[in-house]
């Protein structure tokens, strides 16, 4: 974590797909292999009360502790896969690129936020990714892990103390599965979206490729009350019919991770991507006569220098209709938005550090459509 930080906290998240061969596919996209993990926030909580989201949350200086690099490998970082420098005209962003030495941590920033998203999966769903030894190896089998009881009572004890997090992979003589975490891509709150008391937060999205759906996955009945898997399009349509709701970041990953209908498709891709990067995205609102557009970077109405902070006091506004302003441009990388269950992503940018675009669900629910 970065205590100099003022206007936003880092956190980490964790798409986590798990296979499921054989299902019955409920989507005109046709059948998926695999669903994603999504969790149902408390009424009561303080930023996105009753969204749906991937299981994640703040960075704590446990994560960050040094004693880390007595569970990992000594080699440098840890292990993972060095990440390529950034293309000309980009930029690593800033969760990644910034000198955890100078904020007293020895510990890299990617592995440390890997290790805050499995520590976060572990206290809100109940799942606990390690490996034996100190890594890489193959996943710790369900067998190798302690009796449920054991293993409830160690996740009160993380909730309480995420240092307790360390303490329990020492026990077991195992690490943190960081390398099968993938960088993804990185979300900052933005501007006017802020949660209770100004709450916002520079996210690291990772993801998981599972064969099978861990066992004794459940909700901690405080942060979380339900758990939901989900296929990419079927999240969607649940989405679209009002049954369940989350941010526009989900919504424009479950629209990105369409492209994957099999999780051996989605591993490959995210290994072989992660090495590339990511930029951080900070949407800036637009608000329109009829609704919002959340701009996105390379959009060509996204502001040459955004107000990250929020002290500039920037209002972007039009009293044009969303499909007019729709009609008018011609560089799109945008969510709009008509009203809370009805999103729409339009890219037809060149994606960046080897990504790709989402596929788009149409508005009335009856086709699939390429913004490419």
């Amino acid at each position: 974590m970065n205590p100099r930080l003022r206007h936003w906290r880092e956190a980490a998240t964790l798409l986590l797909a798990a296979g499921t061969p054989g299902r019955p596919p409920r989507s005109p996209l046709g059948p998926f292999d695999y669903e994603l993990l999504l969790l149902r926030r408390s009424s009561q909580s303080g930023f996105m009360p009753g969204a749906h989201v991937f299981p994640g949350g703040l960075a704590e200086p446990a994560d960050f502790s040094t004693e880390w690099l007595g569970l990992l490998p000594a080699s440098p970082h840890c292990g993972l896969g060095a990440v390529k420098p950034p293309p000309p005209g980009g930029s690593r962003a800033p969760l990644f690129a910034t000198d955890r030495e100078s904020l007293g941590s020895q510990l890299p920033g990617e592995v440390a936020f890997r290790i805050c998203a499995l520590r976060e999966t572990f206290e809100e769903a109940g799942i606990l990714l390690l490996v034996p030894g100190r890594g890489p190896a193959p996943p710790l089998p369900a067998e190798r892990l302690p009796p449920a009881a054991e293993l409830g009572a160690w996740r009160r004890r993380v909730r309480e103390d995420a240092s307790c997090f360390l303490r329990l992979c020492r026990h077991l003589g195992c690490a943190p599965n960081i390398w099968a975490l993938h960088e993804w891509s990185n979300w900052l709150t933005p501007v006017g979206r802020a949660g209770r008391g100004g709450r916002r937060y520079d996210t690291a999205f990772y993801l998981c490729c599972l064969e099978e759906r861990p066992p004794h996955v459940s909700h901690d009945d405080q942060e979380v009350t339900a758990v939901l898997w989900s296929s990419p399009p079927e999240a969607i349509e649940r989405f679209k019919s009002q049954e369940i709701w989350f941010p526009p970041p989900q919504f424009y990953e479950f629209c990105r991770l369409c492209n994957f209908p099999s999780l051996g498709e989605l591993q490959k891709f995210s290994s072989e991507r992660a090495l590339e990067g990511c930029e951080r995205w900070m949407p800036v609102m637009l608000s329109a006569a009829d609704g919002f557009i959340q701009l996105l970077p390379g959009d060509e109405l996204y502001p040459e220098d955004p107000d990250y902070t929020g002290e500039k006091k920037m209002i972007m506004s039009t009293d044009k209709k969303v499909e007019d302003l729709m009609k008018e441009g011609g560089i799109f990388h945008r969510i709009v938005i008509k009203n809370t269950n009805n999103l729409a992503v339009y890219v037809n940018i060149q994606a960046k550090y080897k990504h790709i675009n989402p596929l788009m669900l149409k508005c009335d629910n009856s086709d699939y459509n390429s913004r490419l």
